[in-house]
């Protein structure tokens, strides 16, 4: 078994763990909820970045291209300062949400370069500009700036102007799990000599200042003289570890600097310090030159090595350090832990290389395989420990100030329950430091493909009765637990199986129906609070697409009422066919899961009626004028207004689809014997669905809540490049819009949606996301799926035109192959030599320096493709990383798999130039494909 493959399978099967220590560091602690303790919760406000280098935190950690343990005991980072700062740079900056023209956002350029899924090799970047951080100037211009100019950018201060910058690199290599080299490399990419301080650091977490009976812990340097430079590390749970220092010719005295990992009450709030070390220690002797700041005695919990670097123009250094509970100075003699040093690195960038070869073996181009090795970089680089005890919160811990009372009925106090302590994969470790429900479901689809038992872990630790509600409702993000995001937890559990069972040819029964049993009760919390009147018809609220709709779907509505919710709606027949597939695949070793499967058969009858039924009073989602799906509003009085906004909402119908082969029904008699009683004796709902005794290709059947009719003219707009059809996928609002803005009135106020390509000019949820234009990779990825899913029963005699006016023909395959290139195309370079993501940035698009190093934004301008949002969200579009795994299966070798026998290995029968993704369930092959294409009445 190849070396990485085996570190895995060590970890999961022989509890050596290789996962222990990995980039589990946040990025931002300061600003989250988790540390703020006001009384009204102002968590922007409580803890600033200011007094993040002096105020110890409660709940985590956060430093620059950093390490720590699974339990964020001990942690590792760098920390620079360039001679002009007024501070150390020891974590990034960024404005807070009221300071953002667009909410909140970093002010930093940092890449995630590599990494492997035991994090056995690992290398980002970070770029600090050599002139002194232009920190009020940032706050400053965008403070000033509108919601309709443009954010002004670290490269817009001017102080990357003739590359007066360092490049520094930092990697890791582990020899073994507890055995962890770094290597941090500094390029001075400016034109003249210049000094850099760098200081790696190494410090506890504070446990103690909490809780007076909790062990202290302790570094303290054991040998500093020479080549060599040594701190020991005493933990009580960790036990002793060691971090060797090497010294480099005029670096051979370097000090070595303590302090401790505690508040500067003094500083922060005006009150004596307990002790003269405290967290800013370091900070002050070398930015400050106050020599009095750190302990003389080379002792305390938090330490750094003091190197001086003077770099000339265009020069280069390296540093070596090494990490492990090794004890190599023993009776004053030491052994040099530097000796096989680059061989390892050598080697385990080596097996690096080649576990992303053997995962996409294909014929790809070197611009794709960068941009996924990126992306699985930025996704495995954005795990993170993740702490927060919701009850032990809103109490306050007994040892330090007494809490305000308002916090006892404050954010998140119904969700006492969560005992959150885990590495978690976030959507952004600076923007959102913190775990959001829908996110995180598609985080694991790129994660499946290279630690299928991270990404399992993952969407089963949601449904955990410490997290999980007791009420079955999943916590949606720390800043409302409460909120709603889309119910896509099933479909990332059903796709996490199926992508485990065709790459790494394991089929987890047991993952698939321990979720599979906690979804059962999060399916009824959404059919008993999301259902108002009991029709089938759901609500939901913003449902993760937050400004998409005229009014802030969360609040109250100024009309009063509610909203029947096509995209609730759709959301529930798409969770409804996801559970329909899983409980099809348990039911084949267990007939108690053909009950449930059937349940799920009926309830998505019932949910597909209810979006296309017209009669009896009710206005009906679907538009027949249109040809589209809306939102419809009810009001107090009984009157029904269709909201004739041409958004994603009216697209998310098409998730919902699944396809059932014929052999499935041959092997669970008790599904087919009830799934024919109730075509034939539920005729006032047979009359509403099309084709259902229609065979597709193979025989199968399909469930869908959109006909092949509706389909046809959904996708009419959809793949009008006028309207949804941007050049770089489909836009979240139509560019109809841009000239006929919605409109709507109500109590003498004016709201209205229209077409918004870049950035919010709206307010709703803060500013800093907008679905009203730009291209959203998740719901693109869905779309991609579903256009699959439809063409796996339809076939190739179903053809439509794309784009729409070109007279070009194709079947949804092509189509679905198209959507794929346009989403991927924003990150390649074009003809121009340009990346689209970074539009009119020159020195991203030109600079060798630059423009080869892949943000992964999170989301995109509906136009011209530019990275718009959180620079990090590497989350869900690392979905990218998946799209180019199966360009390279499919389309780049001009096949397709087999529609009559889809298997995982094997010829294909058929040559075409498109793809498919594993979107058909390749054990699964459900059989009878239903075809619960609903019609109106």
């Amino acid at each position: 078994m190849p070396s990485e493959e085996r570190r895995l399978e060590d970890d999961r099967t022989q509890n050596i763990p290789w996962h222990r220590w990995g980039p589990y560091l946040s990025e931002r602690q300061w600003g989250t909820v988790r540390e703020d303790y006001s009384p009204h919760g102002s968590a922007w406000d409580y803890f600033s970045h200011d007094q993040a280098r002096s105020r110890a935190y409660r709940w985590g950690e956060d430093g620059i291209a950093g390490i720590s343990d699974e339990h964020q005991q001990l942690c590792f980072a760098i920390a620079l300062w360039n001679g002009q700062d007024p501070l150390l740079k020891e974590r990034l900056f960024g404005l807070t949400g009221l300071q953002g023209n667009h909410g909140e956002d970093v002010k930093e350029y940092y890449f995630y370069l590599d990494s492997t899924p035991t994090h056995s090799y690992m290398k980002c970047l970070y770029k600090y500009p050599q002139a002194a951080f232009p920190y009020t100037q940032l706050i400053e211009e965008n403070q000033r700036r509108g919601k309709q100019d443009l954010e002004f950018e670290l490269m817009d201060t001017g102080v990357f102007d003739a590359d007066r910058y360092f490049d520094v690199f930092v990697e890791y290599a582990k020899q073994s799990p507890e055995d962890i080299l770094i290597k941090i490399t500094v390029a001075n990419r400016g034109p003249e000599a210049k000094p850099l301080h760098l200081l790696p650091t190494l410090w506890f977490r504070n446990t103690w200042s909490w809780n007076r009976k909790a062990s202290r812990p302790v570094l303290k340097a054991i040998h500093s003289e020479g080549n060599l430079h040594i701190v020991e590390a005493v933990h009580h749970k960790l036990g002793k570890r060691w971090l060797y220092c090497e010294g480099m010719g005029a670096y051979n005295h370097m000090p070595l600097l303590f302090t401790e990992n505690e508040t500067n009450s003094e500083r922060v709030f005006g009150v004596p310090n307990a002790s003269p070390y405290v967290k800013d220690g370091i900070n002050r002797y070398v930015v400050e030159a106050e020599a009095e700041a750190i302990n003389p005695d080379q002792m305390g919990t938090k330490a750094a090595a003091h190197y001086v670097l003077n770099l000339g123009a265009g020069e280069t250094k390296t540093i070596r350090l090494r990490f492990n509970n090794i004890p190599l100075y023993r009776d004053g003699a030491a052994s040099s832990p530097f000796a096989d040093f680059d061989a390892i690195f050598a080697t385990r960038q080596q097996e690096a290389d080649a576990f992303y070869q053997r995962l996409t073996p294909f014929p790809l181009d070197d611009d794709r395989r960068r941009i996924q090795r990126q992306a699985f970089a930025g996704m495995l680089w954005s795990k993170q420990y993740y702490h927060y005890t919701v009850d032990t919160w809103l109490k306050g811990d007994p040892d330090v100030v007494p809490q305000p009372p308002e916090r006892k009925k404050g954010r998140n106090h119904d969700w006492i329950h969560l005992d959150s302590e885990d590495i978690i994969s976030m959507c952004d470790k600076w923007e959102y430091p913190w775990f959001a429900a829908w996110d995180l479901a598609f985080h694991c689809i790129p994660l499946a493909m290279i630690d299928p038992e991270f990404a399992k872990h993952q969407l089963d630790l949601l449904t955990r009765e410490w997290y999980m509600h007791p009420n079955g409702q999943i916590p949606a993000y720390e800043w409302a637990f409460s909120d709603v995001n889309p119910p896509v937890h099933a479909w990332a559990t059903w796709r996490v199986y199926k992508i485990e069972q065709k790459i790494w040819g394991q089929s987890d029964r047991l993952f698939l129906e321990r979720v599979f049993q906690k979804l059962l009760l999060n399916f009824t919390w959404w059919v008993n609070r999301k259902d108002v009147e009991g029709k089938n018809v759901f609500q939901g609220g913003f449902l993760g697409l937050d400004n998409i709709g005229v009014f802030d779907r969360s609040a109250a509505l100024p009309t009063g009422g509610h909203i029947d919710q096509s995209d609730g709606t759709s959301w529930m027949g798409m969770y409804c066919l996801n559970m329909l597939a899983i409980a099809l695949e348990l039911a084949k070793t267990n007939p108690v899961y053909e009950d449930i499967a059937t349940k799920f058969f009926e309830h998505f009858i019932y949910i597909a009626d209810a979006m296309n039924h017209i009669g009896e009073g009710e206005a009906s989602l679907w538009d027949e004028e249109d040809g589209f799906y809306y939102d419809v509003l009810h009001l107090p009085e009984g009157r029904q207004v269709t909201m004739k906004i041409r958004s994603m909402v009216g697209l998310i119908p098409l998730f919902a689809v699944e396809t059932i082969e014929p052999e499935i029904l041959d092997q669970l008699p008790a599904f087919r014997e009830r799934l024919e009683w109730f075509i034939e004796n539920r005729p006032d709902l047979r009359r509403n669905v099309a084709c259902m005794r229609t065979q597709g290709v193979g025989a199968r059947r399909l469930l869908a809540i959109a006909d092949t009719n509706k389909l046809r003219r959904i996708l009419q707009k959809m793949l009008d490049e006028s309207e949804f059809f941007g050049p770089y996928g489909i836009r979240s609002v139509s560019r109809y819009h841009a000239g006929h803005p919605y409109i709507f009135y109500a109590n003498g106020n004016e709201f209205r949606v229209d077409y918004t390509p870049a950035e919010s000019t709206s307010g709703l949820f803060g500013g800093n996301s907008n679905w009203r234009g730009p291209v959203w990779f998740p719901v693109n990825f869905l779309l991609i799926e579903s256009l699959q899913k439809f063409h796996y029963y339809l076939g190739d005699d179903f053809k439509v035109e794309c784009p729409k006016g070109s007279g070009q023909m194709l079947t949804l395959w092509e189509v679905a192959c198209e959507l794929s290139q346009r989403l991927t195309r924003i990150f390649l370079t074009n003809v121009a030599g340009q990346r689209p993501v970074y539009g009119a940035s020159n020195k991203f698009q030109i600079d060798p320096h630059w423009r080869d190093y892949i943000l992964f934004y999170e989301y995109f301008h509906g136009d011209v493709g530019a990275g718009i949002g959180a620079s990090h969200q590497t989350g869900w579009t690392g979905l990218v990383a998946k799209l180019i795994q199966q360009y390279g299966e499919y389309t780049a070798q001009n096949r397709a798999p087999d529609q009559q026998k889809n298997t995982i290995k094997g010829d294909f029968r058929r040559n075409c130039r498109i793809y498919r993704p594993e979107v058909k369930p390749y054990s699964l092959r459900i059989e009878f494909l239903l075809t619960i294409a609903i019609t109106e009445r």
